[in-house]
């Protein structure tokens, strides 16, 4: 597999060079300074390749494009989203035009990857993100006060959602708020509790049968102009694969993804396996759902959650928590030989290893949550470590 390395652009403190010693060379980063919905110039995809190639003897490429976003109003399907469309299409046109054929994207609502904890402690001194479902419960029931919200937990959770709220400090509600709000990457609108609320009331009605329309009406929209200048679109599983705030989410599990590849039945429409976000739902067999759809994934994350029956988890070792990842690496390895064998140019399939502990000397630095230098390059090399075992055991090429 081609080993990638998430880059968030010139202001991520983990900069080219270190991406370089780690043993990757595959880029994967966003022009995150555009809002949504505007167009990627050829000016500007050409500036952040050119930024990635300064150095040649880094030999990095800019292999990857995660995410380019999806306006908000598509997702919730108002008003005329011809604009936004075009500009889709367009941006798709101008990174084929740039050699750019992989674009990762989401369609989770409002917010991104969430956790209540960035710097959960670990033993030893280093921190890992965790999603605490009592914390979450006490946001959504008594610090957002969503109508309804209550119904739709335990009584035990509830009862320890109560007890955390009323024992936190404003500080404490400011910084699981924060919290919350870290997953949305680059320079995104944070919300604050107001705002929140006003924006999920433009979700007001919005159920699982309406979201699904809405993406397949997208992939209808653009689907087609990937297939024409190349590109292999996949599509991100939900983190956490659960409602939250009301939400509904549609990137959830097997049948989700079939629904998902089923709407536009082409390669172009494909996914982002992510071990991780997938392996967070107690009912997803992670290596079978590679497994059925081995032949559209287009680009992988790579890393582990330890789950807890009250729908909490943390971020475990990439080796470590719940999930086998020397299936799911197997799965893949065979799927690569299957594309070289018949000849499929692009037969390898980018992975990076995703949300890395805090550790050593990265502690305390400016990093983006989750995406620390040493956690990730621990994870990357204990991956290498299993890709590179189960290739000269099964012969298959890496």
């Amino acid at each position: 597999m081609e080993q990638t390395w998430r880059w968030f652009g010139p202001e991520d403190a983990v900069r080219l060079p270190h991406i370089r010693q780690t043993g990757a060379t595959g880029i994967v980063t966003a022009l995150h300074h555009i809002p949504y919905g505007v167009v990627w110039s050829i000016d500007e995809i050409e500036a952040r390749k050119a930024q990635i190639a300064a150095d040649p003897s880094l030999g990095l490429r800019w292999s990857v494009v995660e995410s380019l976003p999806i306006h908000e109003s598509i997702k919730i399907g108002e008003g005329d989203l011809t604009p936004f469309f075009d500009n889709y299409r367009q941006s798709l046109r101008n990174l084929a035009q740039c050699g750019i054929l992989t674009v990762c994207y989401n369609f989770m609502p409002v917010v991104d990857w969430t956790r209540t904890e960035l710097a959960y402690p670990l033993p030893g001194g280093g921190t890992a993100l965790r999603f605490n479902m009592h914390e979450y419960v006490a946001f959504d029931c008594f610090m957002l006060q969503r109508e309804g919200a209550e119904a739709e937990h335990s009584p035990e959770v509830i009862a320890r959602a109560r007890a955390w709220y009323e024992r936190s400090s404003e500080a404490d509600r400011r910084k699981l708020l924060s919290n919350i709000m870290a997953g949305l990457p680059g320079a995104y609108d944070r919300y604050d509790v107001p705002g929140l609320r006003l924006m999920l009331d433009r979700y007001r009605g919005m159920d699982r049968n309406r979201l699904r329309e809405n993406l397949a009406r997208f992939l209808r929209e653009v689907i087609p102009t990937a297939e024409e200048v190349g590109i292999r679109m996949c599509i991100h599983p939900d983190d956490p694969p659960r409602s939250l705030m009301g939400l509904p989410r549609i990137v959830s599990n097997e049948d989700d993804l079939a629904f998902i590849l089923g709407a536009v039945d082409c390669p172009a429409n494909g996914i982002t396996l992510c071990s991780g976000s997938l392996g967070a739902g107690p009912d997803n067999n992670v290596p079978a759902i590679a497994q059925r759809f081995a032949s559209r994934i287009w680009f992988t994350h790579l890393r582990n959650v330890a789950k807890e029956p009250d729908g909490s988890f943390m971020e475990a070792d990439h080796l470590g928590g719940d999930t086998d990842m020397v299936a799911v690496v197997s799965v893949l390895l065979e799927e690569q030989k299957r594309r070289k064998e018949v000849g499929a140019p692009r037969w390898r399939i980018p992975m990076r290893p995703d949300h890395g502990h805090e550790l050593l000397d990265d502690v305390g630095k400016p990093t983006h949550p989750g995406y620390p230098a040493i956690g990730r390059l621990k994870g990357l090399a204990e991956l290498r470590g299993v890709m590179t075992t189960v290739a000269a055991l099964r012969n298959l090429p890496l």
